[in-house]
């Protein structure tokens, strides 16, 4: 038996999306930007693939920028948007972002804008006193996710909305929530979501930009996506994309319920097997239904995750792109998490295609390797 709980880092592509990055590479293989018949075509199912990809986000008054994932389209957004403005900015960021979002505004602060990083509570839910400070101060951008990758916290994107609207741009991360947790474009100026999240392929993403928010460019070239993003378009991944994309549409609004129903069967059998376990974040139906971060006491998230791993269960210790460097989480410190407490922390993370077996093998193996393990605690 192998369960695969380890979707917040990457999901495996649907068949849905692989038949059409197959079909596009053998028959729909030419370049947009050309005007003979095969290549207009081409053109053709790329804008349908737009509109595609709006509609659920209620993006019609937005216009979508192809990009090579999340990591790119949230570059864009934040040094895109500061570098067509004039002058040294006051910029916002909550202090648990994606690495991807909290590099960027360092590379601002090195530019000597002033980032403002705001605290979070134990529950991972912005200090809206601070943000409101930021604003008073002139902010011009605020960046905040949709999603957290570690925990699951969820955004109140209408409150974030009511409160800087009209002041600063609005940047939200939606990798982790893109299709999962719902959205609307009313709410934000820019919004990224991945490919590789839902089922797509790696390599492709997008920023959702609404109109008349001005932007550089962080590529340039030839002029493909508006001038925005120069380079011969992915067009397989773009296929893949919104194929990936409308499997998970068709599932419907059963869809995240069937999730949080997955997610509290996995938390309750783990409860179960091992009844000290800790729940980071906020209670787990107020969190995003396919991800929650556990703390196995007296245990370290990456010796359980290696325990795991050898009864083929796949999970994580936090995001994938700093799992390597074997840090303490600043997600969950930046939630007033003892160093100590945050080292036991273990991510589990969920798609539609979960199924209960491998829930239930999860958490009928946890039970007798934490009691193994935690005999081994260091003193």
């Amino acid at each position: 038996m192998l369960a695969y709980l380890d979707n917040s880092a990457t999901t495996q592509p649907c068949e849905a999306a692989i038949e059409a990055m197959t079909a596009c590479l053998r028959e729909g293989w030419h370049n947009p930007s050309s005007v003979y018949r095969p290549a207009v075509e081409a053109f053709r199912r790329v804008r349908e693939a737009r509109e595609n990809l709006l509609k659920p986000i209620r993006g019609a008054n937005c216009d979508l920028i192809f990009t090579s994932g999340g990591t790119e389209a949230n570059n864009l957004a934040i040094l895109g948007t500061v570098s067509r403005m004039r002058g040294r900015q006051t910029v916002a960021v909550s202090a648990v972002e994606h690495p991807s979002v909290s590099a960027a505004f360092e590379q601002l602060r090195d530019q000597g804008h002033d980032v403002r990083v705001i605290g979070v509570d134990m529950t991972g839910q912005p200090d809206w006193e601070a943000l409101e400070r930021a604003l008073n101060d002139g902010a011009s951008l605020v960046s905040m996710m949709q999603v957290n990758n570690e925990t699951g916290v969820k955004l109140d994107a209408e409150r974030l909305h009511k409160l800087v609207s009209g002041r600063a741009l609005i940047h939200v991360d939606g990798v982790q929530g893109y299709l999962r947790v719902p959205f609307d474009m009313k709410w934000a100026d820019l919004y990224s979501f991945s490919g590789h999240k839902l089922h797509g392929p790696k390599g492709i993403g997008g920023l959702v930009v609404k109109k008349g928010v001005k932007l550089s460019p962080r590529q340039i070239g030839g002029g493909q996506e508006n001038g925005l993003r120069s380079g011969t378009e992915n067009t397989p991944g773009i296929m893949g994309l919104n194929a990936a994309a409308l499997e998970l549409v068709k599932m419907g609004e059963d869809m995240p319920r069937e999730l949080m129903e997955k997610k509290l069967r996995l938390i309750e059998g783990i409860r179960r097997a091992v009844p000290d376990v800790v729940i980071h974040g906020p209670a787990p139906e107020d969190a995003a239904p396919h991800i929650v971060n556990l703390g196995f006491p007296n245990v370290r998230g990456e010796v359980m995750l290696h325990a795991l791993e050898a009864e083929n269960i796949y999970v994580s210790t936090g995001s994938a792109c700093s799992s390597k460097k074997l840090k303490v989480s600043s997600v969950l410190t930046a939630m007033g998490m003892a160093p100590a407490k945050a080292e036991w922390a273990v991510r589990f993370s969920l798609s539609p295609h979960t199924t209960e077996e491998e829930i239930d093998y999860a958490a009928g193996k946890i039970g007798n390797i934490y009691d193994t393990l935690k005999r081994f605690q260091r003193r």
